[in-house]
């Protein structure tokens, strides 16, 4: 068995096999797993306990309707007592890629949540099509509230009901000296007294805090079920549903005027661009596309389980044998701390087990590669757990984020930036991302992690570095994660 501890399993010393029996995901206690929960699959479920979130969720946004269309500007307590939220930071799910911090539910998010009750988001509740009412809704309307919003807004709904989830599975599974009593603020809202209480649970304890686990069930990764890009692509396909017949008429009309020219290229961008003006000025096509969604509320369990399937395969099952690997085959967890050459070591002991190891493998899921440079950050980050390096996703620097800075004290920082052979701005980022990042963090020290999956993504990478005068730099780091050339470990001589 492993000494290294990464996830809930491991810190809390129980079988992978109950969690997943409880119908838990398996969180890391390192770094957030990027998943979140999705409010339509409350909408969706089967579950009488979960549907009635999605209903309170609604119930409590009404109130908060109501309460802005009382007053014409919104105050100082009212802002922090009803529409600023927290993020439910210890569920580790989310979008960071350093531990489990995000920034909640801030001033934007309920300045824009009043405002749009007021204006595009006055009918609310009110739509006439629909089976209920939708908070997505926001997210189809403004370009502020994007799924981490929604998902945040969703998971202090949640709350209760993960609280009573995870004591019952501590009382069951744990024991009394891995948990302890908490006071947890904003559990449930009393419409009485117009003020969010507190309650006291008993719940596994890590770092002085408590840890929720969540059912996979009401979990998904790219984007919420319903969601403005999906719209914007589907819009035409919508047409056939929608009972107004001037409105479908309209919609007919508008792209076949726009596709009339055959002289003129219209690329996807302008076809997106076209559509959200349409969708601007006959903002009553969202609630068919709600409609839409509603009507094939099936899919949505089916992505879901698709979704959770995929990151427990390669950020829990197979990080678990990259670590297991490392662990076995090197010091990687007991190196001492010179930024720039234990960085370099990491990499190369990275770089050794997929190419060498048949440690390729584990960066594949359902036999396709992995499609995210995100993926690559969370397994990078998960691998340095017990360094004494200060590994952090550097996102302060003044010139955007640079995906991993280690250092060990004042002017002892190294930078790792990792890209898929596959992305199309490889040659942009190469020749300029880094440089910047380094000016800006005031160290001299970059690593260039390149990931690819084929010989023309390597003869990709090979004409760019050579445009780029790069050929030779020993801080770029290419790993071959072919499968088509490699000799399985047992047949090594």
């Amino acid at each position: 068995m492993s000494n290294v501890n990464i996830y809930f399993s491991d810190f809390f010393n129980v079988e992978e096999k109950v969690i997943d029996e409880y119908g838990a995901i398996n969180i890391s206690l390192i770094n957030d797993l990027p998943l979140f929960v999705d409010p339509f699959l409350l909408f969706s479920s089967e579950d009488k306990k979960l549907k009635k979130i999605h209903d309170e969720m609604i119930s409590y946004l009404k109130f908060l309707q109501l309460k802005s269309e009382q007053t014409d500007k919104l105050s100082g307590g009212m802002l922090k007592s009803w529409f600023m939220f927290s993020e439910v930071k210890q569920t580790w799910l989310g979008f960071s890629l350093s531990g489990n911090a995000g920034r909640g539910l801030g001033l934007d998010f309920a300045k824009g949540l009043f405002n749009g009750f007021k204006t595009v988001f006055k009918s609310f509740s009110k739509e006439a099509i629909l089976q209920e009412a939708h908070m997505e809704k926001l997210c189809l309307i403004s370009d502020k509230v994007g799924k981490d919003k929604i998902s945040d807004f969703t998971t202090n709904f949640c709350k209760q009901y993960l609280l009573e989830y995870t004591e019952r599975f501590a009382k069951r599974f744990l024991s009394p000296d891995q948990c302890q009593y908490f006071n947890v603020d904003k559990v449930s809202f009393d419409y009485k007294t117009e003020r969010w209480n507190p309650y006291t649970y008993f719940l596994p304890s890590f770092n002085g805090d408590y840890v929720l686990l969540t059912p996979k069930s009401i979990l998904t990764r790219d984007d919420t079920f319903i969601n403005k890009s999906d719209m914007v692509s589907n819009i035409q396909s919508l047409a056939s549903s929608i009972e107004d017949e001037a409105l479908r008429f309209q919609l007919n009309n508008y792209f076949e005027r726009l596709f009339s020219d055959p002289d003129k290229k219209i690329t996807k961008s302008d076809k997106d661009e076209a559509t959200e003006i349409f969708i601007r000025t006959h903002p009553e096509i969202i609630d068919y596309y709600l409609k839409y969604k509603e009507e094939h509320k099936s899919e949505a369990e089916s992505a879901s389980k698709e979704h959770v399937y995929e990151v427990n395969q390669l950020l829990i099952t197979q990080m678990k044998q990259l670590s297991n690997k490392l662990e076995k085959m090197t010091e990687f967890y007991n190196m001492i701390p010179n930024a720039h050459e234990e960085t370099r070591k990491r990499i190369e002991f990275f770089k050794h087990v997929i190419e060498d190891q048949e440690g390729y493998k584990l960066f594949y899921v359902n036999d396709k590669p992995v499609k995210r440079e995100s993926d690559l950050q969370v397994l990078y980050r998960l691998v340095w757990y017990g360094t004494k390096l200060d590994v952090n996703r550097e996102v302060n620097n003044g010139r955007g984020p640079v995906d991993y800075k280690s250092s060990f004290g004042k002017g002892n920082a190294t930078l790792v930036e990792f890209k898929l052979a596959s992305n199309s701005k490889l040659k942009q980022n190469l020749n300029h991302q880094v440089d910047i990042y380094k000016a800006a963090s005031e160290t001299s020290n970059a690593f260039k992690v390149i990931l690819f999956f084929s010989e023309s993504e390597l003869n990709k990478v090979k004409k760019v570095l050579s445009e780029l005068n790069l050929t030779n730099d020993s801080d770029i780091i290419l790993i071959d994660a072919r499968k088509d050339n490699k000799i399985s470990a047992s047949n090594v001589k």
